[in-house]
């Protein structure tokens, strides 16, 4: 019967992903400017409609801990997140097919980095109401704004302190117990007409004996900031401290074995937004300028019974000074820029090459050209490059184009079709190069260069007033990419390996809205030619982790239903086929659904109860190759709001 009812679940969504999809779509860039507008005039705790806020996800907390930036993230069509444990554990998240290291975390305007490796790039101490929503960058965009980060950048800006808090309870089976506070002030300055001074802090925690054996979890959370904000401009210190120990067999390795990591992040970060002046096409010119430290401490553990077999110390150390902006020139002509210059440094029981630090910098320049045609149409123009360059990699110098074709109606309804060509390039963590060749679990490739992206594009976006259309078509180039490979003949757990891939992918996202609910759906394709001898890189390969773990077809369909007053439904499901790979052990295909039943009583203003479950069907599902899928998490909570 529970096989039954899972598999028609699953056909019912999958063929209403597929109808919806076929004839519905929303653009991600439009759907994050409408984010953005709306972020200021609303709580991220409240009812939120999913195309006014621009979340491609139905639920908007975690059901298994409290929320984090990458919360959910598993459930974004424009993302592919790849978890041992939970997102919240250790998260592998991917855009379009790339794997982890190529996709990059913007704060402001600022890259968030870790030189060891990108397991660690999501590893970010912020309360999510200090930042926006997700905005997903590829092609133009993430080559413009990215830092080392070659397929794709998820970029969070600073919101507007504002004055409210909230305290929340929660538990669950496998132990789950979850605490949180927030809370936030605002004051007018005396001294200074027009100025707010805000203050926001919180601390959460969350434990579990997790949802399969041996997938235990520790997490705490404290981060706060000061915010100075004026009619034109925003100014933000944030420091942020996190510490999680949690664990998983066979969480890096096909051994058999329980690992564990703990993990400590601390970030200091400082923003500065401001607008200024007005270009002569009425544009308001503006820069953001980011600052930030950010120190980051693993301890691994092989197998957790014999601690002394395998373990790893890791401490890393980043400073970083990030500018980003817009320019108007004149009424037709207006320049886009960024620029980030980092150094970091590593302390490492694993590296046994003199390869401990590195200073990057990246400068992009993206010159915009706007031409008004008759009928409320526009064409855009953008034609730039971008330069990268670090002390120990070769620089590279990248194209980057695109042309938008803009037709605006009078009601409010628009079309986009765009064409974009973009380059972009990486260099690898430490991990990979400064390593050992010849032993241990974790195999380096001392030989490994700059990784190089190329990018085409093409798409259109229709947007109305209760529905768009999001549809595009890329084909992307990876040169070099580093990927962590498999043999049956060593006794390694996972080689370093350069590897050429061309991706062939096509992407819809849909969204619909009635009087009582919003609906988003998804479907990708993916489709991968892969070549590790021509790059010199060991061709005794029989399984691939990363570049090669992808799915063939993936469907998402997201909804938010409120049937009555107080009540409200939240749903968010996912269907994959996943490419074949020797280490995975179970099925390719999975269906993954996230419920959220929550209510509002009249009687207590500001309160929620909350009943949410997560996996519904127990789905075994293995994210990674060779690494057990999580379990069903199931919770009851209660948040009081003010």
């Amino acid at each position: 019967m529970t096989a039954f009812v899972r598999n028609a679940a699953l056909y019912g969504s999958v063929l209403s992903v597929a109808a919806l999809s076929s004839s519905l779509s929303l653009a991600a860039q439009n759907v994050a400017e409408k984010a953005n507008s709306e972020a200021n005039k609303q709580d991220n705790s409240k009812l939120e409609q999913v195309i006014v806020q621009g979340v491609m996800t139905a639920n908007n907390q975690p059901v298994g801990t409290y929320s984090s930036p990458i919360s959910n993230l598993e459930y974004d069509p424009r993302i592919d997140l790849q978890s041992r444990n939970m997102a919240e554990a250790q998260a592998d998240v991917t855009i379009r097919g790339g794997i982890f290291e190529s996709t990059g975390f913007r704060i402001g305007s600022a890259t968030l980095i870790d030189p060891q490796t990108g397991h660690y790039f999501a590893e970010i101490p912020i309360a999510p109401e200090m930042l926006s929503k997700p905005d997903v960058l590829t092609g133009a965009d993430n080559a413009l704004y990215g830092v080392n980060s070659s397929v794709g950048s998820i970029s969070y800006a600073w919101l507007p302190v504002r004055a409210g808090g909230s305290v929340s309870a929660a538990a669950g089976n496998n132990a789950l117990n979850v605490q949180r506070v927030h809370s936030a002030m605002t004051t007018e300055l005396d001294s200074a007409e027009d100025w707010t001074l805000g203050l926001e802090a919180e601390y959460s925690r969350s434990e579990s004996d997790g949802s399969i054996e041996h997938g235990d979890h520790d997490y705490d959370r404290a981060s706060g900031r000061v915010q100075l904000l004026g009619d034109d401009s925003q100014t933000d210190l944030f420091f942020g401290y996190q510490s999680k120990f949690f664990g998983w067999p066979n969480m890096y390795t096909p051994f058999g074995v329980n690992e564990t990591e703990d993990l400590e992040t601390k970030l200091l970060m400082f923003n500065h937004q401001q607008n200024y002046g007005s270009a002569a096409n009425g544009q308001q010119n503006s820069f953001e300028v980011s600052a930030y430290y950010r120190r980051n401490s693993d301890h691994y553990i092989f197998s957790r019974e014999r601690p002394t077999a395998f373990q790893a110390f890791h401490k890393t150390a980043v400073k970083a000074l990030a500018v980003s902006g817009r320019h108007g020139l004149d009424e037709a002509l207006a320049l886009n820029y960024s620029a980030q210059f980092t150094a970091d440094s590593i302390d490492s029981t694993t590296l046994e090459q003199n390869f401990t630090s590195r200073r990057y910098m990246k400068l992009s320049v993206l010159p915009e050209y706007q031409i008004a045609l008759q009928d409320d149409q526009q064409l855009k123009l953008r034609l730039g490059a971008a330069f990268d360059k670090t002390n120990r990699d070769e620089s590279q110098v990248s194209a980057i184009a695109d042309i938008h074709w803009l037709i605006n109606h009078s009601d409010a309804s628009s079309e986009t079709f765009y064409l974009s060509y973009a380059e972009a390039s990486q260099v690898v963590g430490y991990t990979a190069i400064g390593g050992s060749e010849t032993g241990g679990l974790f195999r380096s490739n001392h030989d490994l260069g700059r990784e190089r992206t190329k990018n085409l594009e093409l798409g259109m976006v229709l947007d109305r007033l209760s529905w768009s259309l999001d549809a595009a078509l890329f084909y992307r180039w990876d040169n070099e990419l580093t990927d962590w490979t498999y043999s049956f003949d060593s006794t390694s757990a996972r080689s370093a390996n350069p590897v050429d891939i061309e991706t062939l992918g096509i992407e819809l996202i849909a969204t619909k809205r009635f009087d009582t609910a919003d609906i988003v759906a998804s479907y990708t394709h993916l489709n991968k030619s892969e070549d590790y001898a021509m790059t010199g890189g060991s061709a005794d390969v029989d399984a691939s982790f990363y570049a090669l773990n992808y799915p063939d077809h993936r469907f998402t369909l997201a909804a938010i239903w409120r049937p009555v007053d107080g009540i409200e439904l939240r749903i968010d499901n996912e269907w994959r086929q996943q490419q074949e790979n020797a280490l995975r052990n179970g099925d390719d295909d999975a269906f993954f659904t996230h419920l959220t039943a929550s209510y509002f009583p009249e009687q207590l203003e500001g309160l929620e109860v909350k009943f949410a479950v997560d996996n519904l069907w127990d789905e075994s599902f293995e994210e990674v190759p060779g690494t057990p899928g999580r379990g069903d998490q199931y919770s009851l909570g209660v948040t009081y709001r003010w």
